[in-house]
């Protein structure tokens, strides 16, 4: 595969279009997730997707080497999904100053055993949230860089993520108490 990868790089860094489209072919369904675990619609995911893969192979010779492109490529996912909800969203953020006995009160949500669907549930997730959320967990993007992408405080990137967190204990208790009423009713 990583043979293949640089092969393939390097050729479409040569404006070979049979090896953008393997290029594509290859990342396409990873950064389509990518973006609509942002964008929560598949077909305004599909758009991002497309503009984010012409904008790579026009600018491919930005990018440094093949083992690079996979996290270049993500980059560029991630910031045309957030260009595309800035467009065309309005987002609230709920201005409230964060404090530590807010997230001491989140209980860890890794103590629920059961298959989870992150789609499903960004669907669900408001819109504020799921962005803060998906930058400070799935981009690693600490609260000063969040506040600058989205143009919020940093207040607010660290209210969001709290916020976010404490709804997703609630929906992992309600999908817990959900399954634990179907159980006694068997």
């Amino acid at each position: 595969m990583k043979q293949d990868l640089r092969h393939i790089f390097s050729e479409a860094k040569k404006n070979d279009r049979l090896a953008q489209k393997s290029l594509f072919e290859m990342f396409s369904g990873k950064m389509l997730s990518v973006a609509n675990s942002y964008i929560n619609n598949r077909d305004d995911a599909e758009d991002v997707l497309m503009n984010a893969f012409y904008k790579a192979f026009t600018k491919l010779a930005d990018c440094k080497n093949y083992e690079s492109f996979p996290f270049w490529l993500r980059k560029i996912v991630v910031n045309d999904a957030i260009s595309f909800i800035r467009k065309n969203k309005h987002i609230l953020y709920a201005e409230t100053e964060f404090t530590d006995s807010i997230a001491e009160k989140i209980e860890d949500i890794s103590e629920f055993s059961w298959d989870i669907d992150l789609e499903v549930i960004f669907k669900e997730m408001p819109i504020g949230y799921k962005l803060v959320f998906n930058l400070a967990v799935f981009e690693e993007k600490k609260h000063q860089q969040i506040a600058e992408i989205l143009n919020i405080s940093e207040g607010t990137s660290k209210s969001q993520l709290s916020k976010a967190k404490k709804w997703l204990q609630d929906y992992f208790n309600g999908q817990q108490n959900t399954k634990q009423n179907a159980e006694s009713e068997i």
